[in-house]
């Protein structure tokens, strides 16, 4: 069967209303709703803004709060561990963390040589004292074994934890607090080890669901030896007409048979979000290029005197289209939010003005800014007179800061 045809419009909008972005009010339920339709939610220890976690669910759930991902981490309905990297994900998926879990459990090497000693060593204080943070350990340096240093306990912390005898209670300000899973884990969940067919077909629809159109090599984004068996399940489920092929720029993606449906929802083509660097959306940055011609990069981890846009440059997408990205930072002593960078990408500056501001006042609400400050402004057309963008600069600080 030939594949469907669709235009890239269409693809760029499936896959942004399938992002689900400001949807629902805050509640425990619609949260979540979110993290579950996602699949996972990207932690990351940069904080110039908002970490990623709490960036991501901000723009997808209205009037966010760092007290609700808490609550329902408290609650048991998400645990932390690996998807493509470390992340929130439901409690419902539990399960399909097992295959990795089993792997290093059975020899796979995570980032460091077992220490088998320390590791039991480690379990037995904590089966014995109750949930401990790798601080928790420094208070034995000094013990003659030696092996009560802080680094060889945390080491052990993350194998156990990788290996799933330990998991992630709750977060102290960014450092993770450990206890026995048998501890954490709700009686009702499944913790039966997946076949590798079930663990495919659950990437598959989970990815498509939450992203809206993939390929096998989108789904087995860093998951090592999962593309093979991913597009046999892939054609498997093509065949059961769960998913179709689509033809988008002369390249095939899967989307779900009911795409036409999706496809009929109305997405705002004037709201702006400003995304963080680990969004969901922008996680394959080659899939970015394909889909939205948007080449993007985040920066804090190139040389200073190599970077283009700025060490920490969050998209701003408008509708279904990137308009440009800023580099910002949170002074938060001072309740000051900074634009170092704004590089703009579309010649309609009067629309962008007035859903950039709308943005950066619900943004830096968010992050409890008061005060905007623009140190430099550029656009990616040459012609855009340096006054347009002047005025522009002026237009957006008198918005916000009155």
């Amino acid at each position: 069967m030939s594949a469907l045809q669709l235009s890239i419009n269409q693809a760029q909008k499936l896959v942004v209303l399938q992002q689900r972005y400001s949807r629902g009010v805050n509640t425990d339920n619609s949260l979540l709703a979110s993290i579950e339709h996602m699949g996972y939610v990207q932690i990351d220890s940069i904080s110039v803004v908002a970490r990623a976690h709490q960036h991501s669910l901000f723009n997808r759930v209205h009037d966010y709060s760092e007290r609700s991902l808490a609550i329902l981490q408290g609650r048991a309905k998400i645990f932390e561990y690996w998807s493509h990297a470390a992340a929130y994900l439901p409690m419902s998926h539990y399960r399909y963390s097992l295959v990795r879990k089993q792997a290093y459990k059975n020899g796979d090497q995570h980032w460091y040589k077992k220490s088998p000693k320390v590791m039991r060593e480690v379990l037995a204080r904590i089966t014995a004292t109750g949930p401990l943070m790798a601080k928790d350990f420094q208070q034995a340096h000094n013990n003659k074994s030696g092996w009560w240093d802080w680094k060889p306990a945390k080491i052990a912390l993350e194998q156990l934890f990788m290996q799933g005898d330990l998991m992630v209670v709750e977060r102290r300000g960014f450092q993770k607090v450990y206890d026995l899973t048998e501890r954490v884990l709700p009686d009702n969940i499944n913790s039966s080890v997946p076949s590798m067919e079930e663990l495919c077909r659950h990437l598959i629809l989970q990815y498509i669901k939450a992203n809206g159109l993939a390929r096998a090599e989108h789904i087995a984004y860093l998951r090592k030896g999962l593309k093979a068996p991913i597009q046999q399940q892939l054609q498997i489920l093509e065949e059961q007409g769960v998913i179709v092929v689509v033809n988008v720029l002369q390249q095939c993606y899967y989307a779900l048979a009911n795409y036409h449906e999706l496809l009929k929802k109305r997405l705002p083509q004037q709201a702006l979000k400003i995304l963080s660097p680990f969004d969901n959306l922008l996680i394959q940055r080659s899939r970015m290029r394909e889909l939205f011609d948007f080449n993007y990069q985040i920066e804090c981890y190139v040389p200073a005197a190599k970077r283009v846009y700025g060490y920490f440059t969050l998209p701003l997408l408008q509708g279904q289209r990137f308009v440009g990205r800023m580099d910002v930072k949170v002074h938060r002593k001072q309740q000051q939010m900074r634009i170092i960078h704004l590089h703009i990408e579309t010649d309609k500056l009067e629309l962008l003005l007035k859903s950039l501001i709308k943005s950066l006042q619900n943004f830096m609400l968010f992050q409890r800014a008061e005060t905007l400050y623009v140190e430099q402004i550029s656009h990616a057309d040459q012609h855009i007179s340096r006054a347009s963008l002047q005025c522009f600069k002026i237009a957006l600080l008198q918005s916000i800061n009155g």
